[in-house]
């Protein structure tokens, strides 16, 4: 084989392995659109004997967190709990909780810092009473009315984690760029799980709005630093035979900061985060499916391996210039056939996600800011190889705890 062959040869495979994400993103997209409102009528005996507990990890939120509570009380039965967990706080979270009605434990570890272990910690003190189900909820997010006992009934017909529908929004007056992070959001944690759900998939889970059996979660390994938690302990339920459902009908959001630096740090976190675990778990759980001939964890895992969206249009567009560039060498033109096909794939299914569920988010005009905010995720790429976030670090939000 000579020079030229070994180099069209290994354009041609790195152009497949992008095209793979690429197809699974837009089959994923076109589903969502046969999406249909489902009814969730549980055993009402099962519901009326099941326990609920919330757990709230929260680290220095005082200033959201009242509001968090209160949203998510008026759902609770008497037998039912909310349990905050006050994470090395430095602020008076735990007094704000208590005060308005939450149960409230207090955790002082600074050397297993990060959210795992704050759930972990809520966990275990839940052994003392064991719930029927369990729900975890940031101290960020609002829970929308009747969201609770859909996500309880959900968990306790199908005995599987349940993730809710997880959507970040802009702040009002906010600038396009994060008004189309909001329609990127929208992408990955609703139409996305929902094309899915029609193709019989399970889905990952998104760090909140989250709910497990209790036989599940009291096992499951929640004690972790890592930057994605959440995408991790899917994954290993996942593997253990338990793969988390979808549960759109079940809805809690939250804002976006408005401060520079704080979406700069968030954004940075779920990127490498998100990227780090595709790298050491994707292929990996992908040839354990096809091992135990698997379809819910190969589905799993093909899901995973779709990187962000603004990660995936960049390595698009990157061998689409390094293909034509060879073409001009005189090399071959199948790479750059096969990365613009993936290009077209991937735009026709974000216009789609885009016409289908994101019109009221962010104009038709204002999407051609989408350019720009692909190029603003440039720095968070290079600071994956020069300087990767390792450590859990919290968002800083406005003074209202959004």
């Amino acid at each position: 084989m000579s020079l030229r062959d070994a180099i069209d040869f290994a354009l041609q495979v790195l152009a497949l392995l992008a095209l793979v994400p690429a197809l699974v993103l837009f089959f994923e997209l076109c589903a969502a659109s046969r999406w249909r409102p489902r009814a969730i009528e549980p055993e009402p005996r099962a519901l009326e004997a099941a326990r609920l507990a919330v757990v709230m990890p929260a680290h220095d939120e005082a200033g959201g967190i009242e509001a968090a509570i209160r949203a998510i009380l008026p759902q609770l039965r008497a037998a039912d709990r909310l349990v905050v967990v006050a994470d090395n706080c430095a602020d008076a979270t735990a007094s704000v909780a208590l005060a308005a009605g939450a149960e409230v434990i207090e955790r002082h570890d600074t050397e297993r810092r990060g959210k795992g272990y704050a759930l972990d910690f809520g966990v275990r003190w839940l052994e003392r009473d064991p719930p029927s189900v369990v729900v975890i909820v940031d101290a960020d997010c609002i829970v929308e009315p009747g969201a609770l006992e859909r996500l309880a009934a959900s968990c306790i017909a199908h005995q599987r984690p349940m993730q809710a529908l997880n959507l970040m929004h802009a702040p009002a007056g906010a600038p396009v760029i994060v008004r189309i992070a909001e329609f990127a959001w929208i992408v990955k944690n609703k139409v996305r799980p929902l094309g899915a759900a029609v193709m019989g998939w399970p889905c990952q889970l998104t760090g909140t709005g989250m709910a497990f059996p209790w036989a599940i979660v009291q096992r499951a390994p929640l004690a972790s630093g890592d930057l994605v938690e959440d995408m991790q302990l899917g994954l290993d339920l996942a593997a253990a035979g338990t793969p988390p459902m979808f549960c759109p009908e079940a809805r809690l959001s939250s804002v976006f900061p408005v401060d520079d630096a704080a979406v700069r740090s968030q954004r940075t976190r779920w990127e490498h985060g998100h990227l780090s675990v595709i790298a050491r778990g994707g292929p990996r759980l992908l040839a354990r499916a096809i091992v135990r001939r698997d379809a819910r964890l190969a589905a799993m895992a093909l899901d995973l391996m779709v990187p962000p969206l603004a990660s995936l249009i960049l390595v698009l567009l990157a061998l689409i210039t390094i293909g034509a560039g060879w073409v001009l060498a005189g090399g071959s033109a199948a790479t750059l056939a096969i990365s613009s096909f993936a290009l077209a794939l991937t735009a026709f299914g974000v216009a789609l996600a885009w016409s289908g569920h994101a019109r009221a988010v962010v104009g038709g005009r204002e999407l051609l800011g989408l350019p720009a905010y692909v190029l603003a995720k440039i720095p968070v790429y290079v600071r994956l190889f020069t300087q990767r976030q390792v450590e859990w670090v919290r968002t800083k939000r406005d003074e209202q705890g959004h």
